[in-house]
């Protein structure tokens, strides 16, 4: 299956207050690393179809070339979530937030730094950390070799691509991994109800960083979700349609009035 070029667009989905009670309800996702809005396209779709207002941005780097990539680091792709998320807050009367991968890495982060505007938390196989013992070398291997092979497309649906890159660049995944020990050290900041889907055979990021979130949080309102029919990209996979409805009543619970 080829991915359209526009498909890897960021989009926006306006809200429909006279579905939602009246009020108008914000929604950020956001893709992971080497990725794109491809990833998450159908489950923002989804949410916009209940009233839902949308924003999927593309973080810098992503949609264009791994090389592109190499060139930006964490505090951009948290700028730009967080350009969106000020921006949602204006135009609505409350905001969940959530993403697959580094993506639920960076709205978690926004959980932490906003306490006060964020009403819910989704996460689909964040990471905040790594059992692989190759990591250790990255601030060397950076510097000697581009990339290592992609992580694109742990999907177990047949057919489904998501249309990352091939290659996983180096400079980029050290900057995300340094970020990993403050994002650990703030989890106690995060106080809003956390909705947190992990699959049980995930290929890209392992079972370390579920009790990190889990003991780290003070949210005292946390649901976990086993999936057991997707890999890694499990907006894409079996287990899609379940993460859409309860991320739908997930919202709906955390944003009443």
């Amino acid at each position: 299956m080829t991915v359209p070029a526009s498909s890897h667009e960021p989009f926006t989905i306006p809200a429909r207050p006279e579905l939602t009670g009246g009020r108008r309800i914000g929604v950020l996702l956001s893709h992971g690393f080497t990725g794109s809005p491809v990833s998450i396209r159908p489950w923002g779709e989804s949410l916009g179809a209940c009233g839902y207002g949308v924003a999927v941005p593309r973080l810098p780097g992503h949609g264009t070339t791994w090389q592109d990539l190499n060139t930006h680091r964490f505090d951009d792709w948290y700028g730009e979530i967080a350009r969106t998320f000020d921006q949602l807050c204006l135009d609505h009367d409350a905001v969940v937030v959530g993403g697959l991968s580094m993506g639920g890495s960076l709205t978690l982060k926004l959980a932490e730094d906003h306490p006060d505007r964020v009403s819910g938390l989704v996460l689909v196989n964040p990471a905040l950390a790594t059992k692989r013992l190759d990591v250790k070398l990255l601030p060397v291997l950076k510097h000697v070799v581009g990339s290592f092979p992609g992580i694109a497309n742990d999907i177990k649906k047949p057919g489904v691509e998501e249309g990352g890159y091939t290659r996983t660049p180096l400079k980029a995944i050290h900057s995300f991994m340094q970020a990993w020990p403050t994002l650990i050290a703030d989890l106690p900041r995060v106080t809003c109800p956390v909705l947190y889907f992990r699959s049980a055979e995930d290929h890209v990021v392992d079972a370390s960083t579920l009790p990190l979130v889990r003991s780290g949080v003070s949210s005292a309102d946390v649901t976990e979700v086993t999936l057991h029919e997707s890999f890694h990209v499990a907006t894409l996979d079996h287990d899609a349609p379940a993460i859409f409805a309860q991320t739908a009543d997930f919202v709906a619970r955390v944003t009443q009035a």
